[in-house]
């Protein structure tokens, strides 16, 4: 599997450690400072970044949008990123947070399918002066419970995040459509399928759609054609998306069920448990039980 930055590894580039580092943490852009250029990165996180004062290009999937003024932009670990910086300097604020990390509502809710994230979708937002405070306000707060001692803090962050993926919803009720390509669309929809298998409620409820030609038979496309269009929208490809997607699955059921690792790979499509541990021990590097025994730490 392909090597992807984790969140500690996107502060170490900067030559900086950085205390909330595990599955979910918060900046003031203008304390990590960005190049000029940031070229594309893969990563294994989400990020939420609201961007002011500087002018420059974002580059997603095989779009290109300016940004000037302030803009919520909005990071999927699925879709390559680039960004390029031609005037100004950036402040603001970024939040970045793991897979693991959306558990109960904020799972159920799906944020790899909000239009906020997906291939297709609306990944930047400019916005009115009063969204940019309410929304500052609400990332201020993060910070804060970022240091705090509070039993239950991840649990609150978890709602502060839903709380800034709602106000950014309100958002998109206003923003024109953009024209996309064939090929972005595609990729989109097949996205979209795949995220729509999970969460899996019951081991008695497998996903249906496990390969490309399974999936491309669904969107009703040749296989090639699929994975021509994944490619070039995401840089990678159909297989690698749904190959991710059934280990962060499997990772989360280890983590937040009971079932039985035999039920989990069951579920996941897999006939016989040796067949599950090979390719959980291929995406992860170690078997799902010992996995499953790790205590679950989020910074």
């Amino acid at each position: 599997m392909e090597s992807k930055e984790t969140i500690a590894t996107y502060f170490q580039r900067y030559e900086r450690g950085f205390p909330q580092a595990g599955q979910v943490a918060a900046y003031r852009i203008e304390e990590v400072p960005t190049p000029a250029q940031f070229p594309f990165v893969r990563h294994d996180f989400y990020k939420i970044k609201l961007l002011c004062g500087a002018q420059g290009t974002l580059r997603y999937a095989d779009k290109q949008v300016p940004i000037e003024g302030c803009a919520l932009v909005f990071v999927n670990p699925l879709i390559p990123f680039a960004w390029e910086r031609t005037g100004g300097s950036e402040t603001g604020f970024a939040c970045l947070f793991t897979e693991e990390f959306i558990t109960g509502q904020l799972r159920t809710a799906s944020v790899a399918g909000s239009p906020l994230f997906r291939a297709g979708g609306t990944p930047v937002l400019f916005l009115p002066p009063a969204a940019e405070a309410r929304l500052r306000g609400l990332f201020e707060l993060v910070l804060v419970e970022l240091q705090s001692t509070y039993a239950h803090k991840y649990e609150l962050l978890r709602n502060y995040l839903q709380i800034i993926l709602h106000e950014s919803l309100k958002l998109t009720d206003n923003v024109p459509a953009v024209r996309h390509t064939a090929a972005t669309q595609l990729s989109a929809r097949f996205l979209e399928l795949l995220d729509r298998q999970f969460p899996l409620a019951s081991p008695q409820q497998p996903v249906v759609l496990r390969n490309a030609n399974e999936f491309a038979q669904h969107l009703a496309v040749h296989t090639n054609h699929l994975n021509k269009a994944v490619q070039t929208t995401t840089g990678r490809s159909t297989t690698a998306h749904i190959a991710e997607r059934l280990a962060e699955e499997a990772k989360a059921l280890l983590r937040h069920s009971n079932w039985s690792v035999t039920d989990i790979g069951h579920a996941l499509g897999f006939g016989h448990a040796s067949n599950f541990n090979s390719f959980f021990r291929r995406h992860v590097g170690q078997p799902p039980q010992q996995y499953r025994r790790q205590p679950l730490v989020h910074s």
